[in-house]
Formats: structure tokens, C-alpha cells, sequence
């Protein structure tokens, strides 16, 4: 009988190199959301890849950086906490090295596991020398256990770095049952999908200051639908006035493209209702951060 190997990876990296894409491409399935904007990301969010003799349990976690706000450190801790309770580690970068990359490095010195530099988004490179330029900026500020080029968006080389992680993956055992894919909620999941919409849709700090809660879930048993109450907090009046837009175009527009994903991913039929609130300075205190569940399990 062969023997059954598990663990945990985390997939660490700064903002906006990818690591939601690379985690949704290796699951199989959107668990994490994603956005060009920095910090999307919040929480560490499990992916569960299982394979009849293995088991890899993906951690994807916040971009590293060095935030000012209580919000960005908070975000910060549970990215470098991630990284001490796993098996191994994939660093995803997608260009040359630069001083985010060397404030990541600088953690993997305390830990003894391995560390793989997986180079994403090579789709956007135009020939070998450029990854070859980008190997040989890291050489010397590590010893990686190995080098991957990938991209995530194309699925390009991702059942090669399943292959590649294979041999260094502990006897274990299922972790997880085989037909999970994620650690997320539905409550968390359809929240995390409403902010994405947010991200997509505005501009300069909205982003940035804005938690979703789901404030209720009702079975409305005469329409066959789940009648979802979604909570939107931002710091300031104005940023208020900016989500919702012009005669509520905005809102609408957010509410209608989550709706639809909501009943995409979780394949059941909601009726959202999206509401927004002010509460100043959320960012810098605990009680909120928690209450909105940010850093609750750092």
C-alpha cells in the first residue's frame, strides 16, 4: 500500500504578484478574490488540493508590505505568521528583486523548511532571458530549494510545480475531507466577494477603507431564495457617496455583478441587499478589525 503524504504551503509574496490566481489555478475553483489592486487580500484563506495518495493544503496569504495603519500591520502579522506553521513555502514573485522582496526574504532566516521562488506571469515575459534575468537576481539572497516559472493565469507549468513539491511533501493524513476545496464560510466567501466587486469598481482610498459584513441570511421559502443582508462599513461620508453613486448606480452596479457570482459559485439562488454605513478610523482599531473578522486568526 503506498504511503499517504499531507501538508500545508504557504504562498507568500508581496501585493499584486498573483498568489490569489496561482491558489484559484491549483484548487481548481475560485476561493480567493481577486482585483489589481493592492492588499485584496485580507485573511489567510486555505485551498485543499486532494489526490488519492496526497493531500497539499495551500495557504494563501496577504501580501507582505509594510503598512502604516493598524489595518496593513494586522494584515502583515498574519502573512508572516502563516509562514511558521507550514511544511513549505512558495514565494511568488514576478519580476526582479527589489526591497519588498528583500523585507519578505529577510523572514524565511527563521524558519528551516523549504522555499521554492516561483516566478509567476511569465505569460507577460517575451523570451527566456528575461526569467533568466530574474533567477539571477535572487541567487544570492537565498538558498531556494528550487526555482519554478509559471503563470498562473494560462494554468502554465502548475502540474509541474505539484510534481516538483511532491517528494518534499510529509507522510500525513487527510487533512481535510476530499471533497472540501476551501476553510472559507459561505458568509465569508459571499462577503469576500461583494468587497471584490467594490475593488473593481472604485477608485483611490475607497478601496482600501472598506470591510463587508453579512449582517443576516433568511430562507424565503415563496421565492426560492436566500435573502441576503450584506453590511458595507467605510471610514469617511464622502467615500459613502462614492460608492454609492449617482442615483445608487453605483451600489446597484456592485450588488448586481456579486449577486451573480454569489449564485454562480455557491449555486444557489440569493437576493442581496447591500447597505452602507460610516464608521470613522475603523482601521486603526482592534475591536473593529476583529468584529469585521480581520486578524482573527493570527
Amino acid at each position: 500500500m503506498n504511503k499517504h503524504q499531507s501538508g500545508f504551503i504557504a504562498i507568500v509574496g508581496r501585493p499584486n504578484v498573483g498568489k490569489s490566481t496561482l491558489i484559484n489555478a491549483l484548487i481548481g475553483e475560485k476561493i480567493a478574490i481577486m482585483s489589481p489592486k493592492p492588499q485584496t487580500t485580507r485573511n489567510r484563506i486555505m485551498g485543499v488540493y486532494t489526490q488519492p495518495d496526497f493531500q497539499m493544503v495551500f495557504v494563501d496569504t496577504p501580501g507582505m508590505h509594510k503598512g502604516k495603519d493598524l489595518l496593513n500591520k494586522t494584515i502583515d502579522k498574519i502573512a508572516v505568521s502563516s509562514i511558521k506553521d507550514v511544511d513549505m513555502v512558495l514565494f511568488v514573485v514576478d519580476s526582479k528583486k527589489g526591497s519588498a522582496e528583500d523585507h519578505i526574504i529577510s523572514y524565511f532566516k527563521s524558519i528551516d523548511i523549504p522555499v521554492f521562488l516561483l516566478i509567476n506571469k511569465i505569460d507577460t515575459l517575451k523570451n527566456k532571458s528575461e526569467i533568466d534575468e530574474i533567477i539571477i537576481s535572487y541567487l544570492n539572497s537565498y538558498p531556494f530549494e528550487g526555482v519554478i516559472p509559471v503563470s498562473a493565469k494560462d494554468h502554465t507549468y502548475l502540474d509541474k510545480l505539484v510534481e516538483i513539491l511532491l517528494p518534499h511533501l510529509p507522510e500525513g493524513p487527510l487533512f481535510f475531507p476530499e471533497e472540501m476545496k476551501s476553510d472559507q464560510s459561505e458568509n465569508q466567501l459571499m462577503s469576500e466577494l461583494i468587497r471584490e466587486k467594490i475593488l473593481y469598481h472604485t477608485e483611490q482610498e475607497v478601496p482600501h477603507s472598506v470591510a463587508v459584513v453579512i449582517e443576516s441570511l433568511e430562507e424565503n421559502e415563496a421565492m426560492n431564495t436566500i435573502d441576503v443582508q450584506a453590511l458595507i462599513i467605510v471610514e469617511r461620508t464622502t467615500q459613502k457617496q462614492i460608492l454609492i453613486g449617482k442615483s445608487g448606480e453605483k451600489i446597484k452596479k456592485i450588488g448586481t455583478e456579486a449577486r451573480k457570482e454569489i449564485n454562480q459559485i455557491l449555486n444557489t439562488k440569493v437576493h442581496l441587499t447591500l447597505w452602507v454605513k460610516v464608521k470613522k478610523d475603523w482601521r486603526n482599531r482592534p475591536e473593529d478589525l476583529r468584529s469585521f473578522g480581520i486578524g482573527e486568526d493570527s
